[in-house]
């Protein structure tokens, strides 16, 4: 159910794209306004990098096998990085509009139809928005919440560009419109930047958030206040799913029957709490030397 509503998500976002792309062109084509063309090329970039994450979430999903072993979830990075390529270059086509607005000026027409029609452009951003960025946090998926980021952004653009043109309408000074232009496009660049920046970290491994650190550390703290010692924890983020490995250190005559036990009760407590997570547990004795050689990540 998870998997099937994650892409029906993707599915209803590239819908909503589609009806404001048209709605935002038809603004641009009414008035003439590069600023608009230049909010609606930005939703042309949503709509692609929408279309991908779709594909994406869809590779992500797939189980593990005999080549991926860990799964597929890292998928969702690759989404996301495209989203972010796909922002420079709508960026850069934005510029090269408004400078050839500003040495070709041209007169605005039918303004107001035109603000009217962005307005409800972004009223239906507005709301897929919510739904990706609420869900994907839920989830835990890069994909959905940068895809909902995104949108959100949209938002804010079409936001100014609103003001801007207002304001153009009134004082009839029709070279605020491409420097509108240029300015949503200075912005898509940051919000690329950071789209991408977030991506790559998460190639890199990056541990859990400190939230899930904290229920991880509360836990180890009940034990170690009976005598059990922890050592070893390694975590990273993997698109939705969580990988979390730590040494478990008990007296040396318990039984392997009593060990299990204690640390399958303390996998299920991280699992309730950190759901998609992967945790893995080694068990050693505290009494012997060699136990503490392996606390690092390579072995001394």
């Amino acid at each position: 159910m998870n998997k099937l509503a994650s892409q029906k998500l993707a599915l209803i976002s590239i819908c909503a794209l589609i009806i404001v792309i048209i709605v935002k062109f038809a603004s641009y084509y009414i008035s003439g306004s590069v600023s608009l063309l230049s909010d609606a090329m930005e939703s042309f970039v949503n709509l692609a990098a929408a279309t991908i994450t779709f594909f994406m979430i869809r590779l992500a999903l797939q189980p593990p096998d005999k080549e991926h072993m860990y799964g597929h979830t890292k998928a969702e990075y690759f989404s996301s990085i495209m989203e972010g390529i796909f922002i420079f270059f709508a960026a850069l086509a934005i510029m090269y509009a408004a400078i050839m607005r500003i040495l070709n000026p041209q007169p605005l027409q039918k303004i107001e139809i035109g603000l009217v029609l962005s307005l409800i452009a972004s009223a239906i951003n507005y709301i897929v928005a919510q739904i990706l960025i609420n869900q994907g946090k839920k989830r835990r998926s890069i994909a959905l919440e940068a895809d909902g980021s995104h949108l959100m952004t949209d938002v804010f653009t079409s936001g100014g560009v609103f003001i801007g043109l207002i304001i153009v309408s009134i004082t009839h000074i029709a070279i605020l419109d491409p420097i509108i232009a240029i300015l949503v496009a200075l912005q898509i660049i940051v919000t690329g930047v950071k789209i991408i920046n977030k991506s790559v970290s998460g190639f890199m491994d990056v541990a859990i958030s400190p939230n899930e650190l904290a229920i991880i550390s509360d836990e180890f703290s009940k034990h170690e206040k009976k005598g059990i010692q922890f050592h070893g924890l390694l975590t990273r983020q993997s698109g939705t799913r969580r990988f979390i490995s730590f040494h478990v250190l008990v007296p040396g005559d318990w039984t392997i029957k009593k060990g299990h036990s204690l640390v399958e009760s303390i996998e299920v407590h991280i699992l309730n709490h950190i759901p998609f997570s992967t945790v893995t547990t080694h068990l050693e004795p505290i009494g012997d030397p060699l136990s503490w050689k392996d606390e690092n990540l390579d072995r001394t």
